[in-house]
C-alpha cells in the first residue's frame, strides 16, 4: 500500500506538469502552425528523454531508495508521459481525414521518443561515468 502513495505523489506532479505544459505549448503553437498535438508530442518526448537520464543515474547509485525509484520512474515519469492521449489524438486525426498529420503524427512520437530514449542513455552514462 506504501508504494501505491508513492506512484500516487509522483502522478500527481507529473499529471499537472503535462498539463501545464501540453497547454501552454498548443496554445502558443496551434496558432502559429495549425492545429496539431504539439503539446503531447513534446511531453513524450520529454518524458522519454527523462526516464532514460533517471534509469541511468539510478544505475550509477545502488543505494537509492525504492519509494524514491518508485515516485521518479513509475509515479512522475508515467503520469507525465501519455500514450493513451497520443493514440487518442491520432484516432482523431484520422476521423478527420487528416492523414498527413496522422502520419506525421505517428512517426514524430514513435521516433521522437526512441531518440529521446537514445540519448537521455547516451547523457546519462556520460554524466554519471556508466561504463
Amino acid at each position: 500500500m506504501e508504494n501505491l502513495i508513492y506512484v500516487g505523489i509522483g502522478g500527481f506532479f507529473g499529471a499537472n506538469a503535462r498539463y501545464a505544459l501540453s497547454l501552454w505549448v498548443n496554445d502558443y503553437l496551434a496558432p502559429r502552425w495549425g492545429a496539431f498535438p504539439y503539446g503531447t508530442f513534446l511531453v513524450n518526448v520529454i518524458g522519454s528523454f527523462g526516464l532514460a537520464i533517471f534509469g541511468a543515474w539510478l544505475s550509477a547509485r545502488t543505494g537509492l531508495s525504492p519509494p524514491l525509484r518508485l515516485l521518479v520512474g513509475a509515479g512522475f515519469f508515467g503520469a507525465f508521459t501519455t500514450f493513451s492521449a497520443f493514440a487518442n489524438e491520432s484516432v482523431a486525426l484520422m476521423q478527420r481525414g487528416d492523414w498527413t498529420l496522422l502520419v506525421i503524427n505517428l512517426l514524430l512520437n514513435n521516433v521522437g521518443c526512441l531518440l529521446g530514449v537514445v540519448i537521455g542513455l547516451f547523457l546519462g552514462q556520460r554524466l554519471f561515468a556508466i561504463v
